[in-house]
C-alpha cells in the first residue's frame, strides 16, 4: 500500500458520498473562474447564459470556483478583479481533505469555513447531521449553505461566527477540519480536540504554498502533525497579514528540507516545525510519530 496515495484510495464510503451528493446543488448560479482572462479580470460563468460550461466547471476535478471576491464587496455581475475570499474547493482537494481527516461513522466533527456547504454535506454522509457542526464567518454564506443542506434533508448545526474560536459548546470533537488556511494553528482548535482526535488544516509555509497538515491531538491543547499535501487555500480573515516564518516557528533553513519530512508541534504557545516522521491514519495512509 502506498504511504500517501492520491484520490479516494480505499475509502469506499467517500467515493459513495461523492456519488450521492450533487455538487451542482451547492454551486451558485454565478461563479468566477479562478484564472484571469486577457483583460486581467476573472471571467464570470453564468448558469443561465452558459449552462453546459457552468456544469462542466462545477465538476472539473482540479478546479475551484470562486464564489466571493473582496468579502462580498464585488457583485457577481461580470468579470472582476479583487481578492478571492470564498470558493467551492475543487473536488480533488476535497477528497484529499476528507480522506486525511478519516472520520469514522458517528464521529463528532467541527468544520471551519462552511462556504457553500458542499464539504459539510459530505461529512454529514459519514457522521450524520446531529454530529456535524460547521462555522462560517459570513452570515450570507452561512444562510445559503443552511438552505442548500436542508433542501437535501440535511440539518447540521450551521453557526455564524469566527471559526478561529472553534465552537466550544460542541467540544470536544473527534475531528476538526478547516477549509481556510492559517499561518498559526488557533489554540481553540487544539483545546477542542479529544485525546487522539484529528485536525486537518492548510498551513501557510515558506514553500510558496499552503501545506495540508494532519495533526493528532493529546486532548490537553497540544497536537503534533505532518504535511500530507501541497494546497492553496484562502486565509482566515484575522491571519491575512504576513508574519515572519521565524516568528511562526519555522527553522531558518527550512527551504533546504523536504516538506514531506517535516513535523509540526502546536500548542497554546505557538508552533514548532522540525524534521520529523509521520502520523498514523486510515483510508490508505499510515505512518507513525
Amino acid at each position: 500500500m502506498s504511504r500517501n496515495p492520491r484520490g479516494f484510495a480505499d475509502c469506499s464510503w467517500l467515493r459513495e458520498a461523492f456519488l450521492d451528493v450533487p455538487r451542482e446543488h451547492f454551486v451558485p448560479d454565478k461563479v468566477w473562474w479562478p484564472a484571469p482572462g486577457e483583460d486581467g479580470r476573472y471571467p464570470l460563468i453564468d448558469r443561465a447564459e452558459k449552462p453546459w460550461a457552468w456544469l462542466k466547471a462545477a465538476y472539473r476535478p482540479g478546479a475551484a470556483l470562486i464564489t466571493q471576491i473582496d468579502d462580498g464587496a464585488v457583485s457577481a455581475t461580470g468579470p472582476a478583479k479583487g481578492a478571492f475570499t470564498s470558493s467551492i474547493s475543487s473536488p480533488g482537494v476535497i477528497v484529499e481533505l476528507i480522506r486525511h481527516l478519516d472520520p469514522e461513522p458517528g464521529d463528532s466533527i467541527l468544520e471551519i469555513g462552511t462556504g457553500t456547504g458542499y464539504t459539510t454535506a459530505l461529512l454529514v454522509c459519514r457522521s450524520g447531521s446531529a454530529k456535524v457542526i460547521t462555522v462560517e464567518i459570513d452570515a450570507g454564506l452561512a444562510a445559503r449553505a443552511r438552505a442548500c443542506l436542508r433542501a437535501l434533508g440535511m440539518d447540521p448545526h450551521v453557526v455564524t461566527g469566527d471559526g478561529e474560536r472553534g465552537h466550544a459548546d460542541g467540544a470536544p470533537y473527534d475531528r476538526i477540519l478547516s477549509t481556510a488556511s492559517v499561518r498559526q494553528v488557533p489554540a481553540a482548535w487544539l483545546r477542542q480536540l479529544r485525546p487522539g482526535g484529528v485536525l486537518v488544516a492548510p498551513l501557510d509555509s515558506p514553500f510558496g504554498c499552503d501545506l495540508m497538515v494532519r495533526f493528532v491531538g493529546d486532548g490537553r491543547g497540544r497536537a503534533v502533525g505532518i504535511p500530507v499535501a501541497q494546497v492553496e487555500f484562502m486565509r482566515v480573515r484575522s491571519q491575512r497579514v504576513p508574519r515572519s516564518y521565524e516568528e511562526l516557528g519555522w527553522p531558518a533553513q527550512v527551504n533546504s528540507m523536504p516538506w514531506t519530512g517535516l513535523r509540526i508541534a502546536a500548542d497554546a504557545t505557538g508552533q514548532r516545525v522540525t524534521a520529523g516522521a509521520a502520523l498514523g491514519g486510515a483510508c490508505g495512509w499510515q505512518g507513525r510519530v
